[in-house]
């Protein structure tokens, strides 16, 4: 089998990478045992695709699967399904001004993306068959035996798109337009987010290095500039991100959301605008529901803060007070337990959150999206703050009040073992434990992120190629493919093989990182610098994760980073109520309390806190009013539709000639229509005999002249009756 780590090398310009046969989709279809009941499934998989205008082919995939190959039988179709969509946003406020009634025209001047293309296509396989869809949902009810639908990769794009990354530090407009085309706003705004925060790190990561070299750790003018930053990046992103979509064409396009398939509905009204028949679910029962999240997250705090309690006692144990054998090996206790127990606890409490959310029933796919995150992101602030949390919090303030109830691991070592005694030193706090800490979040498990995104699924994919081939020696194959599609079709089942792409990993851990960064940079200042480097890389990395380790992504529609916006500004507030208490705590003295709680005046922790709370909302409110005063493009383009399409109405409605820009007027001009318009009152006047007061009172002066004269008759009469 071909393996897509040499899709890229210097043969990487094989035939079957620079064609995809005109198929948009792939459906990948697993054959059960029963075989009367995949049959009949694999009959209806066909008919409802035809049923929508899509054309099909199937070919064999491994040992239990078929691939169903789907493109759309007419272009025009194809056509008339995007205008459709276009005017649909025109009509949610999406687009200013309305698609142009000749389609060929709006083609031409429009062009279809190749995401945009996908796009619809996908929403013709998946949506609801009320809605025009053929309703496929994979894994889901009737559609059990449908395992996957992606697009195949552009291996010509991919192989160009790398390259060009690889030789470029900084990316520009036109790169974030080409992954918009390409993979859909969705991802292209994860990428500019990440280009923007990597940009924006310039600055705290030149200050924190002079930081680190002329004030030291726990520098309160490093932490105020550091939380003076992290509110100027949370309010220019914002901008940023409303300018983005403006220049994209997707500003509100949140507010056209796709329906949930799992959707139960209670009842049916009748909608109070349309007037027609909708499916609901009681708000209140969702309510109910939500309020799980509450027990939830303490349920998260209680396990997840238990397992890091225990290994942060037993840590405590072995590494300052335990001072018999094997101690070099036993300090690594902790780490294996924690190693061995928090992915698994972080698994089963996340698969415990997708079933809350699917429990809270949510109509439409954005917003069950956005209440999952919310649970993720409050799984993944426990587990990665706690560490730092308990040794700012707990350690450094309270240790020596801490270390006699560690005595518990003093006995359970006693029994364990023959020894009648353990020789133990005396506790000490150790200053440097928080700076070790802070080195290993910002350096260490950077580089470990880095290897579980891109080494392990490349060794993965070895060693699963590998035991493939040993199972297959000696096995007459039951693949009889065309020899001029081999080596496509070998291409294609590899990529049914690989990981889907889902954006909201990467950007867990952007937000994590900026958690780390805005939280407890001040007590090492390289933290910067440090993320600075990472994320040079995880752009590069992240490009050949989509290329080479993942399916291609569903080119979705998205008009900003969604739910994490809010678990960013969260972080940039609490930053500044942490970064002040550890600057109060430590600054001055690097151990702090030293573990004894009555060095610290509890009145003045508290005071610096709200102080720092204070400042850090008075400096939004003066960061967020200085960004609204700057203009944009993006801002200037919509001003300049809006400008165009009142324009287009106004001659629409009144033609041009009356919207033309008149002519600056003239006395002589406006006499003229004074005049005019005065000898057809009087003539009115004249044919009907007499007149109402008043119009005989528009009558009594002709015209400007007359009215000159008369007013300055009046003048000199009054200047004569003062004198």
């Amino acid at each position: 089998m071909t393996s897509l780590s040499s899709l890229y090398d210097s043969k990487g310009d094989r035939p079957e990478l620079k064609t995809n046969m005109n198929v948009d989709y792939v459906v990948q279809y697993k054959v059960d045992k029963v075989r009367e009941e995949a049959e009949a499934g694999f009959t209806q998989l066909i008919e409802a695709l035809t049923r929508v205008g899509l054309a099909s082919e199937v070919r064999s995939g491994d040992e239990s699967s078929l691939l169903v190959f789907v493109k759309v039988a007419s272009e025009s179709y194809l056509a008339n399904h995007i205008y459709r969509e276009r005017v649909q946003d025109w009509l949610y406020g999406v687009r200013i001004s309305a698609p142009d009634k000749d389609v060929g025209k709006e083609f031409t001047n429009q062009p279809v993306t190749e995401a945009e293309r996908l796009r619809t296509v996908y929403l013709l396989i998946t949506k609801p068959k009320n809605e025009g869809g053929a309703g496929i949902t994979p894994n889901v009810g009737q559609w059990k035996y449908v395992t996957a639908v992606f697009p195949l990769h552009d291996h010509a794009f991919n192989r160009r798109w790398i390259k060009q990354w690889s030789t470029k530090y900084l990316l520009n407009e036109q790169d974030l337009d080409q992954i918009r085309d390409r993979f859909g706003e969705s991802v292209a705004f994860y990428f500019a987010f990440v280009q923007s925060y990597f940009a924006f790190l310039v600055f705290p990561a030149s200050f924190g290095l002079g930081a680190w070299i002329i004030l030291g750790h726990y520098s309160w003018i490093y932490a105020f500039v550091t939380s003076l930053w992290s509110i100027v990046f949370f309010e220019w992103w914002q901008k940023k991100e409303a300018d983005l979509a403006v220049q994209w064409g997707v500003r509100g396009v949140s507010r056209i959301q796709h329906p949930r398939s799992e959707f139960k509905w209670d009842h049916e009204a009748a909608d109070p605008v349309t007037g027609e028949a909708v499916k609901v679910y009681p708000p209140t029962k969702r309510m109910q529901t939500q309020l799980l999240q509450i027990p939830f997250a303490l349920g998260c705090l209680a396990i997840l803060g238990a397992l890091y309690v225990f290994c942060f006692s037993i840590e405590i144990f072995l590494g300052e007070i335990y001072n018999g054998p094997l101690k070099s090996y036993l300090t690594f206790t902790p780490t294996i337990i924690l190693t061995g127990m928090l992915p698994t606890l972080s698994t089963l409490l996340g698969g415990f959150a997708e079933k809350l959310t699917a429990m809270e029933n949510y109509e439409t796919n954005d917003a069950h999206h956005a209440s999952l995150v919310q649970k993720i992101f409050i799984i993944n602030f426990i587990t990665s703050y706690t560490p730092l949390f308990l040794s700012a919090f707990v350690y450094m303030p309270f240790g020596n009040l801490l270390v006699p109830y560690l005595d518990i691991w003093k006995t359970t070592a006693v029994k364990l073992t023959s020894e009648k005694s353990i020789p133990t030193r005396g506790f000490h706090v150790n200053p440097d434990r928080l700076k070790k800490q802070m080195i290993y979040f910002t350096v260490t498990a950077q580089i470990v992120n880095f290897a579980l995104e891109v080494v392990v699924p490349y060794v993965k994919r070895k060693v699963f190629n590998e035991v493939e081939k040993v199972q297959a020696k000696g096995k007459a194959s039951t693949v009889n493919d065309v020899p001029e599609e081999h080596a496509f079709l070998e291409r294609v089942r590899n990529e049914a093989k690989l990981d889907i792409y889902d954006v909201t990993g990467d950007y867990r851990e952007m937000i994590v990182q900026f958690g780390y960064l805005s939280l407890f940079s001040a007590i090492w200042p390289l933290t910067p610098l440090a993320f600075f480097i990472n994320n040079w890389v995880e752009l590069r990395s992240d490009a050949m994760k989509i290329a080479i380790s993942s399916q291609r992504p569903i080119p979705w529609r998205a008009d900003s980073i969604g739910p994490w916006l809010n678990a960013l500004g969260f972080l940039s507030w609490m930053g500044s109520l942490v970064s002040s208490a550890i600057v109060y705590l430590f600054s001055g003295d690097a151990e702090g309390p030293g573990g004894d709680p009555s060095n610290i005046v509890a009145w003045g922790l508290l005071l610096s806190i709200l102080l720092s709370e204070h400042l850090y909302l008075a400096a939004q409110w003066a960061v967020r009013y200085a960004l609204s005063q700057i203009d944009s493009p993006g801002l200037q383009k919509e001003r300049s539709q809006r400008f165009a399409m009142r324009k287009q109405i106004l001659e629409e409605s009144l033609g041009p000639e009356i919207t033309e820009k008149p002519l600056p007027p003239t006395p002589a001009a406006g006499e003229k229509i004074t005049r005019e318009s005065l000898e057809e009152e009087a003539r009115k006047i004249s044919t009907k005999g007499g007149g109402t007061p008043e119009q005989l009172f528009w009558l009594r002066q002709q015209g400007m002249d007359e009215t000159i004269q008369i007013g300055r008759k009046l003048i000199s009469q009054a200047g004569v009756a003062k004198a």
